[in-house]
């Protein structure tokens, strides 16, 4: 399969996983909307095409196939809805959260938002933690036009049609996936590429990629990352290019690429970022990946035919790098490239651009009022949208300077990471799933 241009991606295609065609947060080929409002205590609602309530506690992204909106989400038992932390810091807190949980999967029609169908993947209590600002449902699902594919970390891994019948489920242990003892929760979603799923479990007493059959879940490969990579909560990023297909890992001390068929090592860079949450992702040809918390938080583009150590400094980096850009990478949000230019955004509300092809700065803004970003970016039709844990999407128009377009008011905090189809933008809040067109 060759890669697909930028322009075209999201081109009146599904939004099959996390941001999207090829993961790279873009569409193309219809008009967005800039400015609305979804907060009923900030006047009449405008440009929302509908709003509806989601069940349980849930980040996980919204996809869109064949006119259904799909997400995840965990529902305690008991009725009540688990507390969020939702004031600004990291501190390295597990929530108090192990009541009996129903991890379910939801369908929605993508013009009205009625719910179509509900499905418990898995019921019982939580076999690992999670952290106060995150949830037991983090992860996004991933479809390739007939099956949806559900990973939960501890909780298994899960296959339904998309009528909502389950075909398959397999249990891959307890992935705990902390810190110093500490609990941060499960966050990296399924990555779909013709019959194989790859999934990353990193947790840090035994971290390992794995890759399965999507047609019955057996397991074709497992490799061992313990020195490799040991913690990493980005989603595994699969690209193809002719007859090879890779797979590449942000981790932590090494983000590494694996060859699909066999996982063997194709090539690896030394992160920057102990705390790896970004998901790499192909743009203009190359592959993007950034890193922060600590270290030198670098945004590196890079050949996807590379091999060997790439790392700036190595004995041997060969060509495999094009470029380098260091203090400037994200934390926790998956950057964008949309055009000519890379736009990253921070949990303190700092959006930085760059060239895309060559690394260097365009522009570093902190957004009006501030606001935190843990959404991923997600861009088209000349705009950017940038949502934020204050219940806030900012707008801005894409170029080369800082030009915010409008604050839009959603009326609760923003985790989940937004799908475009077709001129809608479909928004998992806290509490909801609306769209606006």
């Amino acid at each position: 399969m060759a890669a697909v241009p930028l322009a075209q991606l999201g081109n009146d295609r599904d939004w099959p996983s996390f941001r999207g065609p090829q993961g790279a947060g873009v569409a193309a080929g219809h008009k967005l909307k800039a400015s609305w409002n979804a907060d009923p205590t900030n006047g009449p609602l405008v440009g929302v095409l509908f709003k509806v309530p989601v069940p349980g506690l849930g980040h996980s992204s919204p996809i869109i196939c064949g006119g259904r909106v799909y997400v995840c989400s965990a529902v305690r038992r008991t009725g009540d809805r688990a507390p969020l932390k939702l004031v600004e810091g990291g501190e390295p807190t597990a929530a108090e959260d192990d009541e009996e949980q129903d991890w379910v999967v939801l369908s929605y029609d993508a013009e009205t938002g009625r719910e179509l169908w509900r499905r418990t993947a898995r019921r019982g209590k939580p076999r690992a933690t999670r952290h106060l600002k995150a949830t037991h449902a983090n992860t996004t699902l991933a479809t390739d036009g007939k099956y949806l594919i559900a990973f939960f970390g501890s909780e298994g891994l899960h296959c339904f049609d998309l009528s909502g019948t389950l075909r398959w489920s397999v249990d891959l242990g307890v992935v705990n996936v902390s810190k110093y003892g500490v609990g941060w929760g499960y966050g990296s979603s399924p990555a779909i590429h013709g019959n194989r799923i790859a999934l990353v479990c990193d947790d840090p007493a035994n971290p390992f990629l794995v890759v399965l059959d999507r047609r019955d879940g057996k397991e074709i490969w497992r490799v061992s990352r313990k020195g490799v990579g040991e913690r990493s909560w980005g989603t595994p990023f699969i690209h193809a290019a002719g007859k090879t297909a890779q797979v590449v890992v942000n981790g932590w001390p090494w983000s590494v690429s694996y060859d699909l068929e066999t996982g063997a090592e194709r090539w690896r860079i030394g992160a920057g970022g102990d705390n790896p949450i970004p998901t790499p992702f192909a743009a203009h040809g190359w592959i993007y990946l950034t890193s922060a918390h600590g270290g030198s938080a670098p945004v590196y583009a890079i050949r996807p035919d590379a091999r060997g150590d790439l790392t700036p400094g190595s004995a041997n980096p060969g060509e495999g790098l094009v470029w380098a850009a260091k203090g400037v990478g994200a934390y926790i949000s998956t950057p964008v490239v949309y055009e000519e230019y890379i736009y990253l955004a921070t949990a303190n509300g700092v959006i930085r651009s760059l060239n895309a092809r060559t690394g260097e700065k365009m522009f570093e803004q902190r957004l009006q009022g501030g606001g935190q970003i843990y959404a991923s970016l997600v861009a088209g039709d000349g705009k950017v949208f940038v949502p934020s844990l204050e219940g806030e999407v900012h707008v801005l128009k894409a170029g080369p300077t800082f030009e915010l377009l409008a604050r839009n008011k959603m009326a609760e905090p923003c985790f989940a990471t937004p799908a475009i189809h077709r001129g809608t933008i479909y928004f998992r809040t806290t509490d909801s799933l609306l769209a606006v067109r």
